[in-house]
């Protein structure tokens, strides 16, 4: 029995020994930055185990979950700088952000990817500057109101006049111009002598019948 239990144990022992080192886990801070133009962004990447690459490798991406080919690295320069010395953290530090610097940056550490950190870079506001338009704004929205009521008005008032002329020229006269015959006074003798011709008696029969 104490064979079988020494055996037992000198099997797990060599199990113990020969399996895989557990992949390091990696950490960024912070995970979110919400900054201005001009801003120095820092971002830390930490592991769990004191094993790391000489220096870290830093990428940028559009946004989370981008496929990893996509990834574009950072390079050293007047916008980036690395700071590699610390066994168990790395850093990058943006040092003006500007609005196209917004994004996602990963960092990488002996093969294994981070969490990443989401930048997000917003032009820095006056507020002086803003107050201003805000009432230029104001002022254009009275204008245009201003405006549009005098168009309307204008055109009510172009058809009220328009209304107004037709109802003038079809308006009635005042005296009801009737034809009321012709005035026996009004026609001169010969005229009346030529008519009295033709008048006869009701029981005598025309010339003409």
């Amino acid at each position: 029995m104490r064979w079988l239990l020494a055996a037992c144990w000198g099997l797990a022992l060599i199990s113990v020994s020969v399996a895989p080192d557990p992949e390091p886990k990696i950490t960024q801070k912070p995970r979110f930055y919400g900054v201005t133009t001009g801003t120095r962004v820092p971002i830390c990447c930490l592991s769990d185990q004191g094993r790391l690459a000489p220096r870290a490798r830093w990428y940028k991406a559009d946004r989370h979950g981008e496929d990893e080919a996509n990834r574009r690295e950072i390079l050293a320069g007047k916008m980036f700088t690395f700071y590699d010395d610390h066994p168990q953290k790395k850093y990058v530090l943006l040092q003006r952000a500007r609005v196209e610097d917004s994004g996602v940056y990963f960092c990488r550490l002996n093969g294994t990817w981070g969490p990443g950190t989401a930048v997000q870079v917003a032009r820095a506001v006056d507020l002086r500057q803003a107050e201003h338009r805000s009432k230029m704004k104001d002022g254009l929205i009275v204008l245009q109101g201003l405006l549009l009521a005098v168009c309307i008005a204008a055109v009510l008032l172009r058809k009220r006049q328009m209304t107004q002329m037709k109802e003038s020229i079809y308006e009635e006269p005042e005296t009801d111009h009737i034809y009321e015959g012709l005035a026996i006074e009004s026609c001169g003798g010969d005229l009346y002598e030529e008519l009295s011709v033709y008048a006869q008696a009701e029981e005598t029969e025309a010339p003409w019948e």
